[in-house]
């Protein structure tokens, strides 16, 4: 290892600490000691400090302790010839640099709060471009997609390139490889982010591309997501530094791009990023780190040329990535799934109420279909005038030997996904109310909507080649035609449903796992039955059927559920017996409708998650779409930060949207009819299948018995409402003791 790195690192380090204490000493002549800081909207205080140190920095006074414990951690300054050139001071003094950033950072949103957006996407037009710290809605919603391999790690890039076109084709290449974008910091006069703009690439969370800030301090954000992702989906405990970094190099596979000059400051930073396993590539003549020790291979490599620095950037991380090639004129991938064609681009659109269109797969029969077919039955997109609309019917013909009519809808969810990789194409919503744009750049390059029709038939075929044969695909822009089939559609989709919906718990012997969320909560285990959906919102009982039938060695396994040990709570030996083994040993039983006694265990992408209101004899359930304060005391991010990496936490539990008028939503502890809160939005969301459901249990206007944040944030605040209603919860047996 080169001297000059430790030289330039520990130097860094010195520089970084005395900077921030100078910056931190200003700021408590300027305010009290008891003010308040930390990031908005995120329940893990100061992320890097806490997860490793467990301090939690809640005011400026605060602050001060892990200043001096970054202070401490520095080591020596290199004098002469006599330095060893191990790694441990270099890294001491990179952690240093870290946490020096990190309250450098809480300082600037005390002193500038508005220098950060607080958004998933920047607003270009106001010149407002920094995100800063994600909030823990946008954490946890992006925590999925590293959970589910979608998202398998991500670059985060300092500085700038020498031009713009350089930046977007490093940038573009990473998102072909799914990988996420952190960006930060300055170098010449510009960044990155602001070279991708400049290119007219989109940037924010929805591309993948994420602006954090202009200033290397603010790469703190990229670890801090990082630690955020273990101590909210992988358990691991604040203030476990060991296990902490671990976690992240074994799991969270990341890598430092530094573009443009590397000053001692960035050296230091880099010198930190290598206590998470996380090596630095840079494009100039940098000393390097090549012996491996800390990171899986080289710790800092120099001189990566532009054209490979992707490439070698996976290489060195020891990362497995796979780059989708299909034959349409535009790139392809998960990155893309986020990008938003607006007004100004929009070349033309089909559905979103403009006009209908609708998406239906169907099994059919293997002499009557043609594989790698694509029809277009109507008017095709060269004869549509810009800013035009089309009808537009999807009709997927799937056959195969294996295939069953059960996995139709699996498919038929896929297509949503699969639009949306194209890049310069939008989808939204699906079955009948699917809206697609298609940007005046995907026109430019050459898409056609023939491109739709060669993605499904390839991605079909490449995810579920082994059920199906052959994919056939007819894309119907003729009006009358397009009506027809979504007439057709909706009798199938109204089948489906009430298949599904009238079944019950008792009418199977089997239930379902799903294990998907164990890379980051190890110990969770959701058990899906025909009265409780999956808590993400993405599985029911039949999709988790169909699931283990499509990949019999995946998250989807079939539970017996055996002797029935309590038929109230919903509790079954041999469900233990399966949440044992998968567990680890870590949870040995719970019950499927209970909150208060043993609930479910949580993992971090619940849609919702109830907590008990005990001055009111009922309960509250808050959605992670609402941001605001809840009776409980606690935000959705606090609760899903106290109970969401895989705990069974009584008197708190996990669930989907649709679960909660499902016919045994805690019905051991009293069921729907003790649902005295939820957030407005949540209660317009679902309202019909409320008000069906309270009309099943006897009270027709339970609906408008539960109170929002329109009546109150407090139980105080809200019992008056329920007295006045009469809500029933309030004559219920007592819902503790």
């Amino acid at each position: 290892m080169s001297r000059l790195v430790a030289f330039a690192a520990i130097q860094g380090g010195y520089n970084i600490v005395s900077k921030v204490e100078g910056r931190y000493n200003r700021a408590l002549q300027t305010y009290d000691a008891d003010t308040k800081i930390g990031f908005p909207n995120t329940a893990y205080f100061l992320p890097v400090i806490y997860s490793l140190t467990g301090m939690k920095v809640e005011t400026l006074e605060d602050a001060k302790k892990p200043l001096d414990f970054a202070r401490g951690l520095l080591p020596p300054h290199v004098k002469g010839h006599n330095h060893l050139p191990y790694l441990g001071p270099l890294l001491d003094a990179g952690m240093a640099a870290i946490m020096a950033f990190e309250v450098d950072e809480a300082l600037r949103y005390l002193e500038q709060p508005d220098f950060y957006l607080h958004s998933e996407e920047p607003d270009i037009e106001a010149g407002k471009i920094w995100l800063g710290a994600a909030d823990d809605t946008v954490f946890r919603k992006r925590g999925v997609e590293f959970v589910d391999g979608s998202a398998p790690g991500f670059a985060a890039i300092v500085g700038s390139a020498p031009d713009p076109e350089t930046a977007k084709e490093i940038v573009e290449e990473y998102q072909r490889r799914s990988l996420y974008i952190f960006c930060a910091a300055n170098q010449n006069g510009t960044t990155v982010i602001e070279q991708l703009i400049e290119a007219g690439v989109q940037v924010g969370w929805n591309t993948r591309i994420v602006p954090f800030g202009p200033d290397i301090s603010s790469a703190v954000f990229a670890l801090g997501f990082a630690n955020r992702a273990a101590m909210a989906f992988g358990g691991v405990e604040p203030g476990d530094y060991k296990r902490m970094l671990l976690y992240n190099k074994n799991r969270i596979f990341a890598f430092v791009n530094a573009l443009g000059d590397v000053n001692a400051e960035w050296a230091a930073a880099a010198a930190g990023a290598i206590n998470w396993g996380f090596p630095t590539l840079a494009d100039t003549d940098i000393p390097e780190v090549l012996p491996t020790g800390v990171c899986t291979y080289e710790h800092v490599v120099a001189n990566v040329p532009h054209d490979r620095m992707v490439e070698k950037s996976v290489e060195v991380r020891g990362l497995k990535t796979t780059v989708s090639t299909i034959d349409i004129p535009l790139s392809f991938g998960p990155a893309y799934e986020g990008e938003r064609v607006r007004g100004a681009d929009l070349f033309c659109q089909m559905g979103g109420g403009k006009s209908q269109a609708t998406e239906l797969v169907k099994m059919a029969d293997l002499n009557k279909v043609e594989d790698g077919r694509v029809v277009i039955d109507g008017p095709a997109l060269d004869t549509v005038k810009e800013g035009g609309v089309l009808p537009l019917g999807i009709y997927v013909e799937v056959a195969g030997r294996k295939f069953q009519t059960d996995f139709e809808p699996i498919i038929e969810r896929q297509i949503h996904h699969l639009i949306n990789y194209i890049q310069g194409v939008m989808h939204i919503g699906q079955r009948d109310i699917a809206w697609i744009r298609v940007s005046k750049a995907a026109i430019e390059k050459g898409f056609t909507l023939k491109d739709i029709g060669v993605v499904l038939h390839a991605k079909f075929h490449q995810d579920f080649g082994n059920i199906l044969d052959k994919v056939q695909i007819t894309l119907i822009t003729d009006k009358k035609k397009a009506d027809e089939l979504t007439k057709r559609a909706r009798g199938e989709y109204k089948t489906r449903d009430e298949r599904v919906e009238k079944m019950t718990d008792e009418d199977v012997e089997t239930y379902y796992s799903c294990t998907l969320c164990q890379s980051f909560a190890p110990t969770h285990v959701c058990t899906v039955s025909p009265e409780r959906t999956g808590l993400c919102g993405a599985y029911n009982w039949m999709d988790c059927k169909a699931s283990f039938e499509i990949n019999p060695t995946g998250p989807n396994q079939p539970i017996e559920k055996g002797e029935c040990i309590d038929a109230k709570l919903g509790q079954w030996k041999g469900v233990n017996d399966f949440i044992r083994q998968a567990s680890r040993g870590a949870i040995d039983h719970y019950n499927f409708y209970s909150m208060v006694i043993d609930p479910m265990t949580t993992c971090g992408c619940c849609e919702c998650i109830a907590a008990m209101l005990p001055a009111c004899n009922g309960i509250m359930t808050v959605h992670r779409d609402y941001t605001g304060e809840t009776p409980c005391g606690m935000k959705f991010t606090t609760l899903a930060g106290v109970m969401g990496g895989g705990q069974s936490s009584p008197g708190f539990v996990g669930h989907s949207k649709f679960n909660i008028t499902q016919g045994k939503f805690i019905v051991g502890d009293g069921g729907l009819l003790r649902m005295v809160w939820m957030p407005k939005s949540l209660k317009e969301e679902i309202k019909e299948r409320l008000e069906r459901r309270g009309k099943e249990l006897g009270v027709p206007n339970l609906v408008d018995m539960i109170a929002d944040e329109t009546v109150g944030l407090t139980e105080e605040e809200i019992l008056p409402f329920l007295q006045e209603k009469g809500h029933p919860a309030l004559t219920m047996d007592p819902l503790v003791g």
